[in-house]
């Protein structure tokens, strides 16, 4: 078996006439976190998009798990445990939070109802509670939750920390450490640097839909102009 996980070749994307992904190269390793970054509007959802098979016009090579995913349904794909937890979070609005794991829940998913519970003590005191009525925070963590229930090997956390407050960033970054010491795979899309020196094992910035760096977190530390070309500087 390789050590890749997700394998992409050449992606380009687009959204009509708009060529957004231009020849995108990368790969995923199992139990690995590798983070996008780059400024709004570079590309780093609309990766998301086409790997998930939600963007319509989408070519090049991408396999996942020994299989080429070209051409195949967003069911299909979620089947084979690819799984997005979306920068809107996605929720059922109007069902409970339990009623939106529950209904999510594969059979001999790694991480059952209960166990999400366990490790999310918060949406728990929230069970009967409808999605709709939660924080922002809540919301995240049950989407993340929604998405473990699924049975993931590789779990796509797009922004994840946008638009929460300080206290709890830390403690979804605290989260995803567990999971990522569980050896589940990620990929994450984030514009918080300090996020994802916490979390990463490899960075790949983007700019105009082309990955123009690749490397380690102490490695962009270093890269000055990297940061500060092509990098939003914003702190968790």
């Amino acid at each position: 078996m390789t050590d890749k996980l997700l394998q992409v070749r050449n992606l380009h994307g687009w959204y009509g006439k708009s060529h957004v992904l231009q020849g995108l190269d990368f790969d995923v390793q199992h139990g690995e976190t590798v983070a996008l970054l780059g400024r709004n509007g570079v590309g780093k959802t609309t990766t998301m998009k086409a790997l998930t098979g939600l963007l319509r016009r989408r070519e090049g090579d991408v396999s996942f798990d020994g299989r080429a995913t070209s051409g195949l349904p967003v069911h299909a794909l979620a089947a084979m445990g690819l799984s997005l937890v979306p920068e809107d979070r996605g929720i059922f609005s109007t069902l409970t939070v339990e009623e939106n794991l529950r209904l999510a829940a594969r059979k001999g998913a790694r991480w059952t109802v209960r166990e999400v519970f366990s490790m999310f003590p918060a949406i728990e005191r929230r069970r009967k509670n409808i999605g709709g009525k939660l924080s922002g925070g809540e919301q995240q963590l049950l989407s993340i939750g929604r998405a473990l229930v699924t049975g993931p090997k590789l779990l796509l956390l797009d922004e994840p920390t946008e638009g929460l407050a300080p206290i709890i960033v830390d403690r979804l970054v605290e989260l995803i450490i567990e999971l990522k010491r569980a050896g589940l795979s990620i990929l994450l899309v984030e514009q918080s640097i300090d996020v994802c020196l916490a979390l990463a094992d490899r960075l790949l910035v983007l700019d105009h839909g082309q990955i123009v760096w690749r490397g380690t977190g102490p490695e962009l530390l270093a890269a000055e102009e990297v940061r500060n070309t092509y990098i939003t500087l914003e702190t968790a």
